[in-house]
């Protein structure tokens, strides 16, 4: 029996070497089914533990050697913007990396935000991912659900299955959108993707100064710090947990993804940083975008040669624009730059952290700037509120102009004209939103690995997608691509590794096609030729022209960097053979049929994909019911609403909101004043309507009831709100215009309190300030559809 148990152990012994030893052990071990399985579990027949041994412990670790893993990614830059790819805002952080690591000036994005996220660390496209467009435009149709499919592990889960820690700071936008609520399931959520830890906000995008910030699953208040904002928080955190994780566990390699809420509207940022490029763009984006392509010229980031290429046409020239004008611009733009590099110092902070703890040298650090082009999404004058956009609401200059010196501050929430995304994606022609043009997937890319990479400040030309990151860790890491994770067979990695050009500069490409699709833009290269269409600009978000009417260009990109030589004409059948090879490589990674709808698809019933709350006309609602996201919430726009509250009012009368929506830039809150009930609509932070009783409630249970009744007739249009209390009427008013569409991607529902940013202007701010003094029994908010 004796010997029956030393061959046990022993064999376990040599598992565990696999685990755990060198060359020989690690050629023997087979990962690329994951988790790695457990040995059998020896048997005993000895009484007395002390007469026997025990089996070596069974512990995953990562290939010796294996580095760590940094993945940074910025929201929203285009490859026009940064000091390190020649554009007017300094990033020296980027800059001081790239002069250690290697360029790459012929890197893609899908455009749009979850579709490069979710790309990015899978390894395959964005419609193998179900994620044919951002998680709120999701739709019924594979390849555009929102749902990442469990064939699909990500990168982080693999890295954390092989013996990583793993960590994810900042924004996430790839949970489908009805998965947010209390209820889950949490499986797309990052503590269920992968990551050990996750401290961030879920959705696309959060206000910096009062953030929606979760900790793994459990939503949190953010620190209560002199001047607080999201990127110096996030960044506080990632440190820490690197810290703390080297310290207890210093063999263990980390992965951590950075990926920051900046620079995505709203742009906030602390006014010293705006202030440091003040006057720097009074000369506009046509002087910027030209300024810009010279210097890439000079500095050899792009081919010699290279020509700017015209602007889009609804694009105004900078010396047309009257006087107003263009100092409401120059300041968006001053914002959007401070922004930008406050963002790139934070990332620096990060990297001294790094250096500082010894582990900088042995981390493959990815640094992306931008998940797509600069946004255009601005219109033509900016925002001082970006959910005007959303709610197809056009804002006017001489309403902007009064806001000069706020913007960028807490009372803002806002995004720059559409000139200046052109402006920062030069030499490109377009932006975000536009797949079928390098002005929205073309972004800088630094590499900086001084223990794997030789070539100090190269430059590498070779084409590359977001898709050959994931591959390319996992090649560092010397892990084999798994074909099994948690008992799901996986669909093949879709993307290439970049190794091969880490120490060859010409070597040639492995990466030779890649289609582009996003709300109809859509574009194949293929072997140093890219054939596309422009099917609609990111203003514009109405009906377009059929998909069948779209006309197509044909570029050499090889010898027209920029895209400036059309070639339709002088090669027919070369742009037919692209055209039929992009219809292919769609079919085959679900990115058919084409669906070229956007604000519509906001619209659950009209997207088809699922709402939480179905068809129903009324929800109930407790005390404690909190951050309720506005897709798991009851849809109250468009249409009637009558909420009635039964509350218990204390001796000295209650202070505090009762039932709140939305935030300081668009929501409703039904809430007590001086005991007073009051009901506030507040229309895109522009205008606030306000209904309120003239006497105090008395002391005791009390009924309080909000009906709306809406005028019907179409979207966004008011209707007469009546307060009542115990059943009598106490006050009543117009409600002039609603948001037809959405209130906000970040504030949220809540009972007894108000998060965030609050609807009203007399309540306070935040949750302790906002909190009603009462007691609530319970609420009941009841809907009712108006033709």
């Amino acid at each position: 029996m004796k010997h029956s148990i030393t061959k046990t152990i022993s064999a376990f012994a040599a598992v565990l070497a696999c685990l755990t030893g060198g060359a020989s052990a690690e050629e023997a071990l087979d990962r690329t089914n994951l988790p790695l399985q457990e040995p059998e579990r020896p048997t005993y027949s000895e009484l007395d533990v002390r007469n026997a041994a025990p089996p070596p412990r069974f512990e995953v670790k990562a290939p010796k050697g294996a580095p760590n893993v940094v993945i940074v990614l910025i929201d929203d830059v285009g490859f026009g913007a940064t000091s390190t790819f020649g554009g007017p805002i300094q990033t020296p952080t980027l800059d001081k990396l790239a002069s250690m690591g290697l360029r790459y000036n012929n890197f893609h994005t899908t455009a749009l935000c979850s579709p490069t996220r979710n790309a990015l660390k899978t390894g395959r496209n964005h419609h193998t991912t179900n994620t044919g467009s951002i998680m709120e435009t999701a739709t019924a149709f594979p390849g555009n659900t929102g749902q990442i499919p469990n064939s699909v592990a990500p990168l982080a889960e693999m890295l954390r299955l092989n013996g990583y820690s793993t960590g994810a700071f900042g924004k996430w936008h790839e949970t489908a959108a009805w998965e947010t609520s209390v209820s889950g399931p949490y499986d797309r959520w990052p503590t269920h993707q992968g990551f050990d830890k996750f401290y961030g906000f879920i959705g696309g995008e959060t206000d910096q100064w009062y953030p929606l910030i979760y900790d793994g699953v459990t939503r949190i208040t953010p620190p209560h710090t002199k001047g607080y904002h999201f990127t110096i928080d996030m960044t506080d955190q990632a440190i820490n947990w690197v810290k703390a994780q080297q310290s207890m566990t210093p063999d263990k390699p980390f992965f951590v993804y950075y990926a920051t809420g900046a620079v995505h509207a709203p742009h906030h940022v602390p006014q010293e940083w705006a202030d440091k490029y003040k006057g720097q763009f009074d000369k506009g984006w046509d002087h910027v975008r030209k300024e810009t392509t010279a210097r890439q010229l000079e500095f050899d980031i792009i081919p010699a040669g290279t020509k700017l290429a015209s602007k889009p046409e609804d694009i105004a020239d900078w010396d047309s624009l009257p006087a107003d004008n263009r100092r409401l611009f120059a300041r968006q733009a001053e914002v959007f730059a401070g922004f930008m590099e406050q963002t790139d110092h934070e990332v620096g902070r990060f990297v001294e952290a790094l250096d500082d703890i010894g582990e900088l040298d042995n981390t493959l650090f990815i640094y992306i700037a931008g998940d797509n082009g600069t946004s255009a999404e601005g219109g033509f004058v900016g925002m001082y509120n970006e959910m005007t956009y959303f709610n197809q609401v056009t804002e006017k200059v001489e309403d902007l102009i009064p806001l000069i010196d706020e913007w960028g501050g807490p009372y803002t929430f806002p995004h720059m004209a559409a000139g200046w995304a052109v402006a920062f994606d030069a030499p490109f022609s377009w932006t975000k939103q536009v797949a079928s043009d390098f002005g929205g997937t073309r972004n800088g890319m630094v590499i900086h690995w001084p223990n794997g990479i030789v070539d100090k400040g190269g430059l590498r030309t070779q084409f590359s997608h977001v898709i050959d990151i994931a591959p390319t860790i996992l090649e560092a890491a010397g892990l084999p691509e798994p074909t099994t994770v948690n008992g799901t067979p996986q669909t093949p990695i879709e993307g290439v590794s970049l190794n091969y050009s880490f120490d060859d500069a010409g070597a040639a490409e492995k990466h030779t096609t890649q289609y582009f699709e996003m709300f109809g833009n859509r574009a194949v290269y293929h072997e140093g030729w890219l054939a596309r269409t422009l099917h609609r600009a990111p203003w514009q978000t109405s009906k377009q022209a059929p998909l069948e009417s779209d006309i197509w260009d044909l570029y050499n990109v090889r010898e027209d960097f920029s895209l400036t030589r059309n070639l339709a004409a002088e090669q027919p059948e070369k742009l037919r053979e692209l055209k039929a090879l992009f219809m292919s490589e769609a079919e085959k990674y679900h990115a058919l049929p084409i669906d070229d709808r956007t604000v519509e698809r906001v619209n659950p019933a009209i997207a088809g994909r699922p709402d939480l709350m179905g068809d129903r006309m009324s929800l109930t609602l407790y005390d404690g019911m909190n951050g309720m996201l506005e897709n798991t919430f009851i849809n109250v726009k468009n249409r009637s609403k009558t909420i009635t509250a039964e509350v218990k009012i204390p001796e000295n009368g209650a202070n505090g909101v009762i039932l709140a929506q939305g935030g300081r830039f668009g929501g409703w809150c039904l809430y007590m004043k001086d005991g007073k009930p009051v009901y506030t609509y507040n229309f895109l932070g522009l205008e606030r309507y306000t209904v309120a009783s003239p006497d105090a409630i008395p002391a005791g249970a009390a009924t309080v009831v909000l009906d709306f009744a809406y005028d019907g007739g179409g979207f966004g249009k008011g209707g007469l709100a009546t307060l009542s209390f115990n059943g009598e009427t106490v006050a009543e008013g117009r409600i002039e215009k609603t948001q037809p569409l959405i209130f906000s991607a970040d504030e949220t529902a809540d009972v007894g309190l108000d998060n965030q940013t609050p609807v009203a202007e007399d309540i306070g701010i935040g949750r302790d300030e906002t909190r009603f003094t009462g007691k609530i029994r319970k609420i009941t908010l009841e809907v009712k559809d108006v033709k």
